[in-house]
């Protein structure tokens, strides 16, 4: 009985730690696109995350899909990428990344 409520505890805690990440991410997103400017490349970095916690909200995270993810995503990364693209691609990886560890 202790062993399954320390699982629901920790998934619990797994998902408000998606939901306080995921509104945190969609504030400054939010604040970044009013903003404009060059203020949109934050947006794009954030932006990027809100389906990612909202799976992880949900409890929909596909562990082993997003490390492949996470894996794929560090290999593309590049200078060689527009501003808009690097910002996105760093904002997927490092979603991805907290994500991952927090639920190990």
């Amino acid at each position: 009985m202790r062993l399954l409520q320390l699982l629901t505890e920790a998934k619990e805690s797994f998902e408000e730690f998606a939901t306080k990440r995921g509104e945190g991410a969609a504030k400054i997103a939010s604040n970044a696109h009013e903003k404009g400017g060059l203020a949109l490349l934050t947006w794009h970095h954030f932006k990027v995350k809100a389906p990612y916690y909202k799976k992880a909200t949900e409890g929909k995270l596909d562990k082993e899909q997003a490390q492949k993810e996470f894996e794929d995503t560090y290999k593309k990364i590049s200078l060689d990428m527009s501003p808009i693209a690097f910002q996105r691609e760093v904002g997927r990886l490092e979603v991805l990344g907290e994500l991952l560890i927090k639920n190990k």
